[in-house]
């Protein structure tokens, strides 16, 4: 289900088209629908669905009428009803889907107001098309120099132009109300078109340009999802998050999509516990819940007075106290129903018999300096013989006198003989 465009390039590296899951030109878009109707005939004497689907740029679709009763197919570039002028698009689904398409988006599948499609698109359509696509980087490029030098406090994310290049369109975010007046009259100037402005979201921006998640897969808004539904801290709490606003955030600056996928189990899962702020009464004082582990169906509670010791109950012991305090009899502590954790040993499975799991065995065994090795045992040596003075006692030894310099100089007797060392005697021979 790939394009030309993904296939290998030179020296047989990945091409690919790098748009991030919105590929304008075959079926590898997040937008792309199966039609598992393709293969099957329409009944005899009956007519099929006139009203085709055109992806754009941009993750845009519409939907056009085919009045010429063109025989379109997917793939197929056609030029549609546009204003001014002409677009040029490709027709990702026919037949009776893009009834039901129409219905998910609440449009009239028969409404007289639908745009048609005018003819397929001729070469001269396509090389004007693509000549005008190629132009959008720089275009984009030049458009924010522009809005930076007006001090203006938008960005500009990305730039579509029309098929016959008639219009230009500029996608930007903003926080606030953007005053823009002189903004189009520069670029009208500047590139000698029609444009339009259209806002769009962080979140669309985020899946335009694409991304890595903390999870480590690539961002669900750039790949598969195609709604963003309103995400709320309530999400977080309920599931026991931390509300710590660059762990919950993603690329986008604003609250995770995914804190909303397994929020309903999350709620459903809660109506069986009591509760957060509700206290357990007993005879030896109000109990208030500290924490709560909804996969193990367990509760912490601890006393007013004594905050830091906490008890651990099951959820049907904690139910248990609650129906008694209802009736009028609260139990006497919490100790009653307090689980004593089990500590067990692990037990061991294995034997090294052979070494392998020692995490040194690749490494190459350190060797032993002898050098170093020699002259520690000499300094020892030294130190132990006592007729060797050390340092501060030769300091302290009184100089020789030039007399008994000259005299040691004449008299080569009276010098210290030498330590020879001893030559092991030679073996007679046999």
């Amino acid at each position: 289900m790939a394009c030309a465009s993904c296939s290998s390039g030179k020296d047989g590296l990945p091409k690919g088209c790098k748009n991030n899951g919105t590929c304008g030109t075959d079926s590898c878009n997040k937008l792309t629908v199966f039609d598992w109707l393709s293969n099957m005939e329409l009944p005899s004497g009956t007519k099929g669905f006139d009203v085709v689907e055109v992806r754009f740029k941009n993750s845009r679709k519409e939907f056009f009428k085919n009045t010429e009763e063109l025989s379109l197919g997917i793939g197929d570039l056609v030029a549609t009803e546009a204003s001014p002028g002409h677009d040029i698009g490709m027709v990702t689904l026919s037949g009776e889907l893009v009834k039901v398409q129409m219905k998910k988006k609440n449009q009239d599948p028969y409404a007289d107001d639908l745009p048609k499609v005018y003819r397929k698109a001729s070469q001269k359509d396509i090389d004007v098309w693509q000549g005008v696509r190629d132009r959008e980087e720089a275009v984009k490029k030049r458009s924010r120099e522009i809005a930076i030098r007006l001090g203006l406090k938008m960005k500009i994310s990305d730039v579509e132009f029309q098929g016959d290049a008639s219009k230009v369109i500029f996608y930007y975010t903003a926080d606030e109300r953007v005053d823009f007046r002189q903004l189009i009259k520069e670029y009208a100037y500047e590139f000698k078109t029609r444009i339009e402005m259209k806002q769009i979201g962080y979140r669309q921006e985020a899946a335009r340009l694409g991304g890595i998640g903390s999870c480590g897969r690539e961002l669900c808004c750039s790949t598969w999802l195609t709604d963003f539904r309103s995400v709320k801290t309530s999400a977080a709490r309920y599931q026991q998050l931390s509300l710590n606003p660059q762990k919950l955030a993603g690329q986008c600056g604003k609250l995770k999509c995914c804190l909303n996928y397994e929020l309903d189990s999350y709620l459903d899962a809660v109506k069986q516990f009591p509760k957060f702020e509700d206290k357990i009464e007993t005879q030896k004082g109000f109990a208030v819940c500290q924490k709560v582990d909804i996969f193990q169906k367990k509760l912490w509670y601890a006393y007013e007075k004594e905050a830091s010791s906490w008890h651990e109950l099951d959820l049907e012991s904690v139910l248990e106290i609650v129906e008694q305090q209802k009736a009028g009899k609260p139990v006497a502590s919490l100790e009653e129903y307090f689980i004593e954790p089990l500590v067990t040993q692990a037990e061991v499975n294995y034997e090294n018999v052979v070494g392998q799991d020692s995490l040194t065995r690749f490494d190459q065994p350190k060797r032993k300096n002898k050098r170093r090795s020699k002259n520690k045992r000499r300094q020892k040596g030294n130190t132990n013989k006592p007729n060797n003075p050390s340092a501060k006692a030769r300091k302290k030894q009184p100089q020789k006198s030039e007399d008994n310099k000259e005299n040691t100089k004449s008299n080569p007797k009276s010098r210290k003989p030498r330590n020879k060392k001893r030559r092991p005697p030679k073996k007679k021979d046999e």
